[in-house]
């Protein structure tokens, strides 16, 4: 099957009680490790590439690596989507270069300018059947080219969803609750906290509109270990539990973006197969394990947090 937009995937994910993931790719062993495990449990996924991603490897080689990814996987849906575009000029180049979703990321923005350039987004790209998410809030933490210091993060206000996505037409709404961009969410000794009662405001507000959920990754200690135990310096890494995640993704939230436990895992392969195989300096050699830690992270994900398997 082609690429496809998310409406039909949010649609099925809102009332089935689960959420699509979000994973972003940089290169071709996180495409191929994403899509296999998806392919294998028929869960319907979104390739996410984030500004940083574009400047890294370049929009072509991207594209044609999930193009690629459709072809060898085609029994699933996937969507091609832009995290955090940060102008309407990024999100209608990522349209023009066939991206299927797009991310308006207004949020630093006084609200009145998000509101007016996100509809802009949302005119030119429904033009060519592509979903537009925009965000209401501010997330903490650092990811790519988003950086938020902790006293300007700010909490989704629920009063303000409404108007929001009646003015914008926007497709679905990341929302602030809790989450953070990175690896270092919460201090030591801070207890991880999703705001769900704003989650349930902001549903309620509005009834059967899909909500995004950004900087969601769990920091599975299991790897922060493992790349300490190999050479790294990670202290006090910690994460949104899953278990808090999954309650999200029983509610209104029908995407749920996943980095940096990709990172992690990745990470955390290569330090190892480093420091066992000091000789060796084929990267095949150790990008292949990198690949099947990607692969094992997704299928994690799917039958732990998402709830997406079989429903492709």
């Amino acid at each position: 099957m082609p690429l496809v937009n998310t409406v039909e995937m949010f649609k099925k994910a809102y009332a089935g009680g689960y959420a699509v993931g979000a994973f972003n790719v940089n290169n071709m062993e996180i495409v191929q490790g994403i899509t296999e495990a998806c392919q294998e449990l028929k869960a319907p996924v979104i390739l996410q590439v984030s500004a940083g991603a574009r400047k890294y490897a370049n929009h072509t080689y991207l594209t044609k690596l999930v193009e690629a990814a459709v072809i060898v996987n085609p029994d699933i849906p996937i969507a091609l989507h832009l995290d955090h575009g940060s102008s309407y000029e990024l999100c209608k180049d990522c349209i023009d270069g066939g991206f299927t979703s797009v991310m308006f990321d207004g949020s630093s923005k006084p609200y009145e300018e998000n509101v007016e350039e996100a509809r802009r987004v949302v005119e030119y790209a429904h033009k060519y059947n592509v979903t537009v998410e925009a965000e209401l809030g501010k997330l903490a933490g650092v990811e790519d080219d988003v950086k938020v210091e902790d006293d300007k993060a700010q909490f989704t206000d629920p009063d303000e969803v409404q108007d929001f996505v009646k003015r914008t037409g926007v497709d679905s709404l990341a929302i602030a609750i809790g989450t953070s961009h990175g690896a270092y969410k919460f201090k030591p000794g801070q207890k991880p906290r999703l705001r769900l009662d704003i989650l349930q405001e902001v549903s309620d507000r509005l009834p059967g509109f899909p909500i995004v959920l950004h900087g969601a990754s769990s920091v599975i200690p299991e790897f922060v270990k493992q790349i300490n135990q190999f050479g790294g310096q990670m202290p006090d890494a910690i994460g949104i539990p899953e278990e808090m995640l999954r309650e999200a993704a029983k509610m209104a939230v029908c995407k749920i973006n996943i980095d940096s436990d990709l990172r992690l895992a990745m990470t955390a392969s290569v330090r190892k197969y480093f420091a066992e195989n000091p000789t060796h300096f084929d990267p095949r050699q150790y990008l292949a394990p990198a690949r099947t830690a990607i692969k094992e992270m997704v299928e994690h994900k799917i039958t732990a947090v998402l709830g997406c398997a079989g429903k492709a």
